[in-house]
C-alpha cells in the first residue's frame, strides 16, 4: 500500500533502499538487464531475471546467488501474454508479492529505411512496443490492486534523438513509442499509486562496441558526447534505481536520458 510522503527529516540513503521489495528484469540475462538485476538486489531486493534465453537467465541467477543476493529465473518471451503471466505468477510463487518492473527486453535491426523488410519492422515492434505494452498492462493490474508499484520501461537515446551515423528508423521510432507510452501509463495509473518511467540509455561500453569492426563508428560517437566517453554499465544503473526506488516517489513519466549530454549537441 501506498505510504506517507517522505519529509526532509527522513534519512536521505533509506529512500534509495529496496529491501523487502520484489522486482523483475525482463532481458535479464546479459548486459544492461543483468547489471540492472544486479543493482536491485544489492539495493536489497528479491529479483526475478526473465529471459527469452532460459539458460541465460539461470546462470546469471545462480551467478548473482552465490555473491549472496536474493534471485531466481523463469524463461519469458515477452511477445506472448501467457509467458508474461507465467513470469508474473512465478514471481508472485517465489516472492510473495511485486512492486518493481525493468521491462528492458529489445531488439534492433540495422537497415535503411528504403531497404527495410516489414518483417524487420514486425519483429522491432512485436518486441520493443507490444511487448513492452504487454508487460506494463500485467504488471501495472496487479500493481493497481496493491496501490503501489514502481514500472521503468528501457527506451534508448534514440527516443530522443535520431542517432547517425548508423541507420535505423524502425528501432528508433519503436523507442520514441516507449517514451510516449510511459507518459501515458504515468498519467493513468498515478491515482492508483504506480509510477511509470523510462530511461533512455546512450551508447553503453560492451564487447561489441569495442570491436574492431566498429571502430571508425565510436570514432565518431565520441565527437559527440561532451563527456568523452561511452557510458559504462554501471552508470545507467544508477538511474535505475532511483527510478525504482522511494526517492523518486513524486517522479511521474519522466525519460530519464543518462547519455554524456550527447542530446545536447
Amino acid at each position: 500500500m501506498a505510504r506517507p510522503p517522505f519529509t526532509e527529516d527522513d534519512p536521505i540513503l533509506d529512500r534509495f533502499r529496496l529491501d523487502g521489495r520484489a522486482a523483475i528484469v525482463t532481458g535479464g540475462a546479459q548486459g544492461l538487464g543483468r547489471g540492472f538485476a544486479k543493482a536491485l538486489a544489492g539495493a536489497g531486493a528479491s529479483v526475478m531475471i526473465a529471459d527469452l534465453n532460459g539458460d541465460g537467465a539461470a546462470t546469471t541467477a545462480a551467478e548473482l546467488a552465490d555473491a549472496g543476493f536474493s534471485v531466481a529465473s523463469v524463461q519469458a518471451d515477452v511477445t506472448d501474454p501467457d509467458a508474461i503471466d507465467h513470469m508474473i505468477a512465478s514471481t508472485l510463487e517465489t516472492f510473495g508479492d511485486l512492486h518493481i518492473a525493468i521491462n528492458n527486453a529489445g531488439i534492433n535491426f540495422n537497415s535503411a529505411a528504403e531497404d527495410t523488410a516489414i518483417d524487420e519492422w514486425d519483429a522491432t515492434f512485436d518486441l520493443n512496443l507490444r511487448g513492452l505494452f504487454l508487460c506494463c498492462q500485467a504488471e501495472g493490474r496487479h500493481m493497481i490492486t496493491r496501490g503501489y508499484g514502481k514500472i521503468i520501461n528501457i527506451a534508448s537515446m534514440s527516443s530522443v534523438l535520431v542517432p547517425h551515423p548508423q541507420k535505423q528508423a524502425v528501432y528508433n521510432t519503436s523507442k520514441a513509442g516507449v517514451a510516449h507510452l510511459t507518459a501515458c501509463l504515468a498519467t493513468e495509473w498515478a491515482e492508483h499509486g504506480v509510477r511509470v518511467n523510462a530511461v533512455s540509455p546512450g551508447i553503453v561500453r560492451t564487447p561489441l562496441i569495442e570491436s574492431e569492426d566498429l571502430a571508425p563508428l565510436k570514432d565518431e560517437w565520441l565527437t559527440e558526447i561532451p563527456m568523452g566517453r561511452l557510458a559504462e554499465v554501471a552508470d545507467i544503473q544508477a538511474g535505475v534505481l532511483y527510478l525504482a526506488s522511494d526517492a523518486s516517489d513524486y517522479m511521474i513519466g519522466h525519460n530519464l536520458a543518462i547519455m554524456g549530454g550527447q542530446n545536447l549537441w
